[in-house]
């Protein structure tokens, strides 16, 4: 099989999410042909769906990707197509360098998925900037969680569940007032009871998208602030029974909130919030997740 270069006026319709250019180039009788462009770093899936039964095939223009599955590991390059009829497995693959790659599905899947998950990242960025980080935030949490969660050799489905859950794990804020979101000082009981109803609210969210993986990233969103001691919210969840994915967000958004600049104080430095971890190691956070995120530590550059 051989591609040709596709040119920007021959798609349909393009959607940009972070760190990926999703361009339809055809479609008809329910079979669609779509482009992909990913950024070095960026995760890609497909994953099984209830009553889905297409085809699915992928060719790889350009670049290089590693697939992961339930069971196997390898890399795909240029020349290189996978495809499965219909999907039983996860699979999450992760673009080594920049990878441009045709996706075929013989079922119509680039309106429905596409424009909810860039609508939901881009309230994701926008709550972001209203609670008083910078752009980077979602970002930053999605490449240390998936850090800790490679270095616990997750299976694909968690890791594909950890991605979107991670970066959109304070989607929920959408539902808080701004005066208590953006509240310079210390809120009051009742507006803090307001303040710890988001993880749910987050859930909520990606549960009415009706898009299984998002609806499983919902569950993980609604426990990140669970703590290991029980003494989180909004569940009152402790130990085991708090997802791991969940466990790992935990530690990836309080390591990034003391370190950022806010408005209203400076970051601390590295190993002051490493500190800060390691001593709330089995009250705030998962003994291993602890352990594992100290041990990844130098490889942080953020």
């Amino acid at each position: 099989m051989s591609v040709g270069i596709i040119n920007e006026g021959e798609f349909i319709e393009t959607v940009h999410i972070k760190g990926a250019q999703v361009s339809l180039v055809s479609s008809g009788d329910g079979t669609e042909i779509i482009y992909h462009k990913l950024q070095p770093g960026t995760d890609w899936a497909i994953t099984p769906e209830e009553g889905w039964n297409a085809f699915e095939y992928l060719y790889i223009i350009s670049g290089h990707m590693r697939l992961q599955s339930e069971s196997n590991h390898f890399s795909l390059k240029q020349g290189d197509s996978f495809f499965e009829n219909p999907v039983k497995k996860h699979y999450l693959f992760h673009a080594e360098e920049v990878t441009e790659f045709i996706y075929v599905s013989s079922q119509p899947v680039f309106h429905h998925f596409s424009f909810v998950s860039k609508e939901m990242m881009e309230l994701a960025l926008a709550i972001e900037e209203k609670d008083g980080y910078t752009i980077d935030h979602c970002k930053r949490i999605k490449e240390i969680s998936l850090m800790i969660g490679k270095e616990l050799e997750l299976k694909s489905r968690q890791l594909m569940r950890l991605n979107m859950a991670s970066f959109l794990h304070d989607l929920g804020k959408v539902k808080v007032p701004l005066q208590i979101l953006q509240k310079p000082g210390k809120l009051t009981s009742e507006e803090w009871e307001v303040m710890k109803l988001h993880p749910i609210y987050g859930k909520e969210i990606l549960s009415d998208t009706g898009i299984t993986l998002l609806v499983e990233a919902g569950e993980i969103v609604a426990q990140h602030h669970e703590r290991f001691d029980g003494k989180g919210y909004p569940l009152g969840l402790s130990g085991e029974q708090i997802s791991i994915e969940a466990a790992i967000i935990a530690v990836a958004d309080s390591y990034d909130a003391m370190t950022t600049d806010r408005v209203y104080r400076k970051g601390m430095p590295k190993e002051k919030a490493m500190e800060e971890i390691k001593n709330c190691r089995g009250t705030m956070y998962h003994p291993l997740i602890v352990d594992t995120f100290i041990s990844i530590k130098d490889l942080l550059d953020f």
